[in-house]
């Protein structure tokens, strides 16, 4: 099978599995999500071996370099060899994911359930005196 030089960056970011479907990349690369050699570019874009991406999906981001390219959507384990993320990149992600786990340690504890009917109804007898 012969290499390809280049694929659209939607493409490319599901084959990637940076995004569960072609739509979804394309959509996070037309709202601005995604950039390709530091710049905001079209979902259309080709991406070569060597291209630059920034990928911010959710509270998450990446900076790669785009290692392989392939036409279609492997495992996990393979789709992780498309791309090479920096160092920074991976040190930066590893943080704010243990703050976000303190975060949301602390948050947990201090939110209770909803009351229930019984709750419910004292509350109101309170507002009401």
């Amino acid at each position: 099978m012969a290499q390809l030089e280049s694929i659209r960056l939607d493409k490319w970011l599901w084959t990637a599995r940076f995004f569960k479907t072609r739509k979804l990349a394309a959509e996070a690369v037309s709202g601005g999500k995604v950039h390709l050699n530091g710049q905001r570019t079209k979902p259309g874009k080709e991406v070569k071996v060597d291209s630059h991406i920034i990928i911010h999906k959710d509270h998450l981001s990446w900076d790669i370099i785009v290692v392989a390219i392939n036409a279609q959507r492997r495992p996990a384990s393979e789709a992780v060899l498309l791309y090479e993320e920096t160092a920074a990149s991976r040190l930066k992600r590893e943080q704010d994911a243990a703050q976000r786990r303190i975060e949301r340690q602390f948050l947990h504890n201090d939110v209770t359930e909803r009351p229930n009917k019984k709750q419910r109804r004292q509350i109101h007898r309170f507002k009401q005196q």
